[in-house]
């Protein structure tokens, strides 16, 4: 349910705003009516991909960020289902993720917040957003949470370890589509023709993108 603050009082606000301008304000505002609107808007998945990757503030926040810090985890759930959103930008200022963004948030909330901060946070990594990135006070979001939130940084240090098991899975997989490859080649030498790997990486890719929505879609 999109935040009541972000309605009649902020519609004349963006009236005339540019996409970026109304893409902040729609973060900031949890407005997921205004945030579905402009995704319509676009020609396709791919021009939406690129208008939402893109949406900075003047202080160099991306949406994602805007919407992370400020705990708006319904616009953040919708800009999370887009093909192609980047889960990961990296603020200008302070070399933040959305995720440390979001860790912030909660910590400022306090413990009457924790239990639907770790839910935010949840969707977040499940959606392929990474726990391990550092900012630049080299503080991981695990680190950056409060050391009395046990649980959330519990959470988060076991992500951490989760995304890179994933990640060593991947170079096993790679590695293996690359000596197929290697091995298919020496085979094709002899007709002198080299065949192709059957790997194809744009299809890894997509295959891990759904794993990655599966996730998400059976925690919800």
């Amino acid at each position: 349910m999109a935040d009541p603050r972000a309605q009649p009082e902020h519609e004349e606000d963006i009236e005339g705003a540019s996409p970026r301008e109304r893409l902040v304000d729609a973060a900031r505002y949890n407005n997921t009516d205004l945030l579905q609107e402009i995704i319509d808007e676009c020609a396709d998945a791919e021009a939406a991909a690129t208008l939402l990757n893109s949406a900075k503030t003047v202080m160099g926040n991306y949406i994602y960020h805007e919407a992370a810090s400020r705990g708006n985890a319904e616009v953040i759930d919708l800009l999370l289902d887009q093909e192609g959103f980047e889960c990961d930008p990296i603020s200008a200022r302070d070399g933040n993720t959305p995720l440390h963004s979001a860790v912030d948030w909660v910590n400022r909330q306090g413990p009457s917040s924790w239990e639907e901060g770790l839910a935010l946070i949840q969707m977040m990594v499940e959606a392929g957003t990474d726990p391990r990135i550092r900012n630049k006070a080299s503080l991981t979001p695990a680190e950056l949470a409060d050391p009395s939130n046990v649980e959330l940084r519990k959470y988060l240090e076991g992500a951490c370890k989760e995304f890179e098991n994933e990640g060593k899975k991947d170079e096993v997989f790679l590695d293996f589509a690359d000596d197929l490859g290697e091995g298919e080649n020496d085979d094709a030498g002899s007709v002198g023709s080299a065949s192709d790997s059957d790997f194809d990486q744009e299809e890894y890719k997509r295959v891990r993108e759904e794993e990655k929505k599966k996730k998400k879609d059976g925690a919800a």
